[in-house]
């Protein structure tokens, strides 16, 4: 997914998403499970958030993101903390120049769900296999099948910031499990007038027992599923799931 305007505004409108809670729980993932991790890969980073809380938990964090304007702000952001962090951009579907040299690749923030067919979550996985070391983690979340069908679809949301204001349709899309948001924004101008920037944008989930499947095939060890936050827990109305592999 390649954001344009959008990047502008992302962070101010991704105020209330609970950066910190995810940030502990991936580290909380890969001092469990892992042994030694300290190269990790942040996937389709967007503006670098949970890279950076990372790199202060002290692991050696890298980015990569499909978005040129999103990689340009995660520098700045990194580049004010002090950090030293490389950022590429590139497609999920199709790393290169990374052949075994992480202990870790996470893919964050529903990033997942941006890969419209079948084929591509596939060639995400083979992807990542090829870039972790032997044992090396796979983490990652996505929006569960109750989510898309009975808090997504059909649904209209709104926020009227001092700057930014915001109004989010969603609507049913034409793929199985999928939505598609239609963003209105108004960002606040030096002069008070106001910009207005449209967005079009689709999602699609999969059955967790494909995702399952899909990253086994692909030559990975499942380690944990869960939902919302909570390892342990699956619930039938969870809104997000999060899946948890080891490389074999």
């Amino acid at each position: 997914m390649i954001y344009q305007g959008f990047a502008g505004v992302y962070d101010h409108l991704m105020e209330d998403v609970p950066y910190r809670e995810w940030a502990d729980l991936i580290d909380t993932l890969l001092k469990q499970h892992g042994e030694g991790v300290h190269q990790v890969l942040d996937l389709a980073c967007g503006t670098g958030e949970i890279t950076v809380l990372l790199q202060e938990k002290g692991y050696q964090m890298s980015g990569a993101d499909l978005s040129g304007e999103m990689l340009s702000l995660a520098i700045q952001k990194s580049g004010e903390r002090k950090m030293e962090i490389p950022f590429f951009q590139q497609d999920m579907r199709e790393l290169e120049g990374h052949e075994e040299s992480f202990d870790a690749v996470l893919i964050n923030c529903d990033s997942l769900n941006y890969l419209l067919e079948e084929k591509d979550v596939k060639k995400t996985f083979t992807s990542v296999h090829q870039v972790l070391r032997s044992g090396g983690l796979l983490l990652f979340d996505v929006h569960s099948v109750y989510k898309m069908e009975h808090v997504l679809a059909g649904s209209t949301f709104a926020d009227a910031g001092e700057d930014v204001s915001l109004i989010w349709q969603c609507f049913n899309g034409e793929r199985p499990l999928s939505v598609e948001h239609e963003l209105t924004f108004f960002v606040k101008k030096e002069d008070g007038s106001y910009s207005r920037m449209d967005e079009f944008h689709q999602q699609r989930t999969y059955p967790p027992e494909e995702l399952l499947l899909w990253a086994e095939e692909a030559g990975f060890e499942r380690l944990e599923y869960f939902t919302d936050f909570k390892p342990g827990l699956l619930l039938d109305e969870a809104e997000r799931l999060f899946f948890a592999f080891r490389k074999k």
